[in-house]
């Protein structure tokens, strides 16, 4: 017998790792997959991400949280062991949303700021996923999802640390694909567009810029954390096993322009 699709988009049973989700787009990843039946450990740089968890669990979901600095190797697999410990050793879902940018002319951009960004952005990313993979390996598959950005596809303005380390996101997961498709991991990644989050703010506060992005996105709204969240848990189920080594844009049309 057939399953019903409905089920095919369950998540029940599994073991999640979230990296990055007190931010505002990896939080709603967060509540999705713990909502379609996940549990869920949270790995951010940020204090908030306590008290986020501590939110979601009055509402019934199994979410923990863990603080790391994921600048630093060591505190990457530190904090990849403790989860996998929470979650009893094993793991299913793999989500990679942390990400900072920094704004400078590209010939004064700072030697520290231009490491960090890739550090966080494309390192980690790297990092979580190869010791992700080896767990998935051995327990016979898993869903890898990264979060790329339109920068993926653009180079966009003054941000050339963030254009790299978000291309540099989008060809990772084409080769980890490659890589583990036929061993059972799909990697795939999500390229939100203009979103309505604290990295935006200037933009959003600027009218004049508002008013250009909205020209090229048809919908003419920023998007939002609810608008990654059906997709987050597609990519997560069983209803998207025949699709790895994909970049889907969340972003309103823009690219159709």
């Amino acid at each position: 017998m057939k399953t019903n699709i409905l089920e095919a988009f369950s998540l029940a049973g599994k073991k999640a790792i979230v990296v990055g989700g007190a931010g505002d787009l990896g939080k709603a990843m967060v509540e999705a997959i713990s909502q379609a039946g996940a549990q869920t450990v949270v790995i951010d740089f940020d204090e908030r991400v306590f008290d986020i968890c501590k939110e979601f669990k009055k509402d019934g979901l199994v979410v923990d949280a863990i603080k790391a600095d994921i600048s630093k190797i060591a505190e990457i697999k530190e904090s990849y062991q403790s989860a996998l410990d929470l979650l009893g050793g094993k793991v299913d879902i793999l989500i990679n949303s942390a990400g900072i940018q920094r704004r400078y002319p590209s010939e004064d951009f700072p030697d520290e700021e231009w490491s960090k960004v890739i550090a966080i952005n494309l390192d980690a990313t790297f990092y979580y996923c190869k010791y992700v993979a080896k767990n998935m390996l051995q327990n016979g598959g898993g869903k890898i999802v990264n979060i790329a950005s339109l920068m993926s596809f653009l180079g966009g303005i003054t941000i050339p640390a963030y254009a790299a380390s978000k291309g540099g996101v989008s060809q990772l997961t084409k080769a980890l694909s490659n890589d583990w498709a036929a061993k059972g991991i799909c990697v795939n990644a999500i390229a939100p567009g203009y979103m309505d989050t604290q990295l935006n703010t200037a933009l959003i506060n600027d009218k004049k810029r508002t008013e250009e992005v909205f020209i090229r996105v048809p919908m003419k709204r920023w998007g939002n954390g609810e608008d990654l969240k059906g997709l987050t848990v597609f990519l997560c189920s069983s209803a998207s096993d025949y699709i790895t080594g994909t970049v889907i844009p969340v972003d309103g049309g823009y690219l159709g322009r």
